[in-house]
């Protein structure tokens, strides 16, 4: 089958939906690519670089449309473009259908098969390598705190100079999703000092743990919705959260509003009153432009000053870094890709029983299939289970076998068995290896204590270090290897055997020594920014 790359027509949109290195990929996969002349230009990828991927440059849109069974896209298709399309053909883009339904009936009228990345079940953990929606809102988060940065008139870190001192700028951020915590943790790192609210409660420590401060509402209502995105939420809860606002618009630099909600108008979080309280030079970010904004005073795809606020209002951030954004998206349309064929042989199969793959279908041969029916939740464990489990549990009792623990009698034996080892040894062996003999005791009951007594959590990194301490054992060996001089000065040097087994000894612990450090070394690095 032949993949179709055309040239994006929306205004200001510099992506493409896929680039060279995984055109490379998708010929593995058994397809042929072909791109439309110019397609990867304003993102910064030649017609050359294509070529030398493997793929074929067609010179004009209504080719590539006409002889391509699939059709990779960024942003739905135009009227314009449909009307290119073959019939029965499939594409693979952004459409969110809720938004857009004379799009879906244009296409359905094409018997096309249409995958919309936007619908994709984001609840599912192993759909998140093709989650195009989490790829651009993480780029569009970072971007937002650099547009503010140019608008906003000092620096971003606090310093103290010369000629002064500069305190940090303050960001409060609206919503912490995937593009509120990319942007608390671009700030965070710029140097500001952050805050941040959403309704869904779970996301406060993902806040703290980028440098931001949690702003709770003083209002308990759960917000989460589902796929990732907060749910409507009651009156007196939008009450108490625009109060909240109104204090954080007096004491913030700069707000950054990302709060959307599926299929509906972005909230009105910001209003004019509001931006009228902000300190003048002060910016806001509104990254829910293209859904009407979060700002009663955003102008969608514009940057204006209000009340000595600038309001910057862009759609097209994620077009702003174009080169990375494409990368990204069409490594999640690959990942896509390979759910679609899984046999590698060039062939689509849209398996409605994969539960990824009916989300993402809006349109099946030309019939209108969104909204998908509910995921299907995976059964609850029996609960019954473990009380099955406790008779054979208990046929291990007084063997050692992991059951109930041994029985007074058991226990008895065993020490009294242990008790005429010992007193054989104490009356056979010499007195030298019985002093010996109970400093290893010893040692076992004092290392058993140290290792086993100790948080499993903690097992690999104190493991390590007590590997490292343990080799004292290098003591003993060189205590044999040069043994201390006896009363009359000469040495009592140990036979050949004892002589060879001390200096193999003292060779192992050696690099037991330098091992657990170098172990511990690598661990702790791992925890170091």
């Amino acid at each position: 089958m032949r993949i179709g790359v055309p040239k994006e027509t929306a205004a200001g949109e510099k992506r493409v939906a896929t680039v060279p290195d995984v055109v490379e990929k998708l010929i593995k996969l058994g397809f042929t690519v072909a791109v439309e002349s110019g397609a990867g230009d304003a993102a910064n990828f030649a017609d050359d670089t294509y070529r030398a991927a493997g793929a074929e440059i067609v010179p004009g849109a209504a080719e590539l449309w006409a002889q391509s069974d699939i059709v990779f896209k960024v942003r739905g298709p135009s009227a314009a473009e449909v009307a290119l399309m073959r019939e029965g053909g499939m594409l693979l883009s952004f459409i969110w259908p809720a938004q857009n339904p004379e799009l879906m009936q244009q296409l359905a009228a094409k018997k096309a098969t249409v995958l919309a990345i936007d619908s994709l079940p984001r609840q599912l953990s192993r759909a998140q390598k093709m989650d195009a929606l989490t790829s651009m809102a993480g780029i569009s988060g970072y971007r937002a705190v650099i547009e503010a940065a140019n608008a906003f008139g000092r620096f971003f870190n606090g310093q103290i100079t010369a000629a002064g001192k500069i305190p940090p700028a303050k960001v409060f951020v609206a919503g912490a999703g995937v593009a509120g915590l990319a942007a608390i943790g671009t700030a965070a790192n710029l140097g500001a000092i952050v805050r941040a609210n959403d309704t869904r409660a779970e996301v406060a420590d993902q806040v703290v743990s980028l440098g931001g401060e949690f702003v709770k509402v003083d209002y308990e209502e759960e917000g989460s919705g589902g796929g990732g995105y907060a749910k409507v939420m009651s009156e007196g809860f939008q009450a108490a959260q625009r109060a909240m606002y109104a204090q954080q618009a007096k004491e913030a630099d700069i707000i950054i509003t990302t709060a959307l909600i599926p299929g509906k108008p972005a909230p009105k979080l910001i209003t004019a009153e509001m931006v009228q309280s902000m300190k003048p030079g002060s910016v806001i970010v509104d990254m829910a432009g293209e859904q009407g904004g979060n700002c009663e005073l955003t102008v969608p795809g514009e940057a204006v000053v209000r009340h000595g606020v600038t309001i910057i209002g862009y759609t097209d951030l994620v077009s702003r870094l174009a080169k990375q954004s494409s990368t990204l998206y069409a490594t999640n349309l690959f990942r896509v890709t390979e759910e679609l064929c899984k046999t590698k042989d060039g062939v689509i199969n849209v398996n409605f029983e994969d539960d990824a793959i009916r989300g993402l279908t809006v349109v099946k041969d030309g019939s209108i299939t969104w909204p998908p029916p509910p995921l299907k939740l995976p059964a609850a464990a029996p609960k019954a289970a473990p009380a099955a489990a406790a008779p054979a549990a208990k046929k291990s009792h007084g063997h050692g076998g992991g059951g109930e623990p041994m029985s007074a009698q058991a226990l008895a034996i065993t020490f009294g068995v242990g008790a005429l080892a010992f007193l054989f040894v104490g009356a056979y062996a010499p007195a030298s290896f019985l002093s010996h003999f109970t400093v290893f005791v010893l040692a076992c009951f004092v290392g058993y204590m140290v290792v086993w007594n100790v948080t499993p959590s903690l097992h690999t990194p104190l493991m390590s270090v007590t590997n490292a301490i343990s080799s004292i054992i290098a003591i003993g060996a060189l205590v044999q290897v040069a043994p201390p001089l006896d009363a009359a000065g000469a040495a009592n040097r140990p036979n050949a055997l004892i002589l060879g087994l001390a200096v193999f000894a003292l060779a192992l612990t050696a690099v037991n020594m330098f091992g657990g450090f170098a172990v511990t070394r690598r661990m702790l690095a791992m925890f170091r920014k």
